[in-house]
């Protein structure tokens, strides 16, 4: 109990930037990562928090895969570089609008659980537009929000948007997009 009393006082303290209270459910953990590429080179996850759908991720993909995790608080990333030592993972503690700086391949998979209800829309339209550029053809995008109002715009942004309602409390919202 002691980690996850502890994991929560961490989100809350940082909630503008994580935007939650605590780590994601189990059931948003495999839902999210349901649509991950499974032959994948290049996989991304934007806010990587403690790391939990980080792990998730590595178990899935490919031995020969590289996962770029973007994060930025800086505590986070240190709390996470000690806790999964896996070579596959990149550990970038800069956000997600910075994605170019860091990555240079096409990405065949993307997850975000990134609090896109606190970012201006300019920066939340910079990012899925990058996003979308980077991500090869019928490549997805999952994200978790703890609302339904982000829907239009994920929708208009990419080629094709579900939205799944999970069933913890809070309700999240996972919203699996694709590229055509």
């Amino acid at each position: 109990m002691k980690g996850k009393l502890a994991s929560a006082l961490q989100y809350t303290k940082h909630f503008v930037t994580t935007g939650a209270i605590s780590e994601t459910s189990r059931e948003v953990e495999i839902e999210i990562c349901n649509r991950l590429a499974k032959e994948g080179k290049v996989y991304v996850e934007f806010g990587m928090g403690l790391g939990n759908i980080t792990k998730e991720i590595l178990e899935r993909m490919p031995a020969d895969a590289k996962l770029y995790s973007f994060e930025v608080n800086e505590e986070f990333c240190e709390k996470v570089k000690e806790s999964i030592l896996d070579e596959r993972l990149v550990i970038i503690n800069d956000g997600a609008e910075n994605i170019k700086n860091y990555v240079s391949e096409e990405v065949d998979s993307m997850v975000s659980s990134m609090p896109f209800t606190f970012f201006s829309k300019e920066k939340t339209d910079q990012i899925l537009g990058t996003s979308k550029e980077m991500l090869k053809s019928k490549g997805s995008f999952s994200q978790i929000l703890y609302s339904k109002i982000h829907y239009k715009k994920f929708s208009a942004a990419w080629d094709a948007c579900e939205m799944i309602k999970t069933s913890n409390f809070p309700a999240g919202f996972i919203y699996h997009c694709s590229k055509d």
